[in-house]
């Protein structure tokens, strides 16, 4: 009978656990994304259109505050469609507030020159859970231009 108590104890213990577990209110998660695209302007004229491309392993850095006051960094790549994503799921509490996009580097052999004089975009972060932020798009251009963009 001796040994039965112990027992008891325990499962009393891991029942008390368990309530506690379930009872406890958890934290609300949130999830953020910041998206955009670098392109390549192959006139330089800071217009978009069928001459330009888009750049693949274009580099952008995004750089956001949250609720609670910390600075995160973010190092993002672009795809073969020219965009980069930046995602992240976090407390509620410690969600986004404002942040900041700059483009860091092409990687493109003729469109290395940051083709726009934005050392990068700042943003008030309001979006809810589970929505995307888009962020303008940030342009490359050639050294020298084609002499038909002349």
């Amino acid at each position: 009978m001796a040994a039965a108590g112990p027992l008891q104890r325990a499962l009393v213990l891991l029942v008390v656990l368990a309530f506690l577990l379930v009872a406890a209110p958890a934290a609300e998660a949130w999830t953020g994304e910041i998206r955009g695209h670098v392109v390549c302007d192959v006139c330089g004229d800071a217009a978009i259109g069928p001459e330009d491309h888009v750049l693949e392993g274009a580099e952008v850095a995004v750089l956001c505050i949250t609720r609670s006051g910390e600075v995160i960094n973010y190092q993002a790549f672009t795809n073969s469609k020219g965009v980069y994503t930046v995602a992240e799921t976090m407390p509620e509490s410690d969600r986004w507030e404002s942040c900041l996009a700059r483009p860091i580097s092409s990687f493109h052999q003729h469109c290395t020159r940051r083709g726009d004089t934005h050392s990068g975009v700042k943003f008030t972060y309001s979006k809810p859970s589970g929505n995307s932020h888009t962020v303008k798009t940030f342009l490359y251009k050639p050294a020298n231009a084609p002499l038909y963009c002349s």
